[in-house]
């Protein structure tokens, strides 16, 4: 019985995994954005300069693709590469003031999105579903 109860628990959270990506791929590109782009620009946003490596991990995605996404970035000036100054080999990267103004104005409807999608479940809800989801990455 607990073999079938874990399948269906699978099936749903990949189901509801599926709906809630494309929600938020939605609303991401209304505002003319790819979803590695918005994801980039915000872990810059919220945690402010970043290696490419942090970055990366932040949003996983793998160094080569956030290489390519950063530049695209860079080429739109909503972000800018800085050369560490203690270690030539690390280069930092940080939203540009364009870019903050664009999150700014963006940033805000995305949270409401977010919030609308998980309107229907209690505080309490979402503190238990951030905990089972935590235990079962963990496995």
């Amino acid at each position: 019985m607990s073999d079938n109860l874990s399948l269906k628990a699978f099936v749903v959270l990949m189901k509801s995994t599926k709906s809630v990506q494309e929600k938020v791929k939605e609303d991401i590109s209304a505002h003319g954005m790819r979803i590695s782009d918005f994801t980039v620009l915000e872990a810059l946003y919220h945690k402010g300069r970043q290696t490419i490596r942090q970055i990366s991990e932040a949003v996983l995605i793998n160094t080569g693709s956030i290489t390519y996404v950063i530049d695209k970035l860079e080429t739109k000036g909503l972000l800018e590469r800085m050369n560490c100054k203690e270690d030539r080999r690390v280069v930092y990267i940080q939203i540009t003031e364009e870019g903050k103004q664009l999150m700014d104005e963006i940033f805000p409807e995305h949270q409401q999105v977010i919030e609308n999608i998980f309107s229907s479940i209690t505080d309490d809800e979402k503190e238990m579903l951030v905990n089972v989801l935590k235990k079962v990455g963990q496995k």
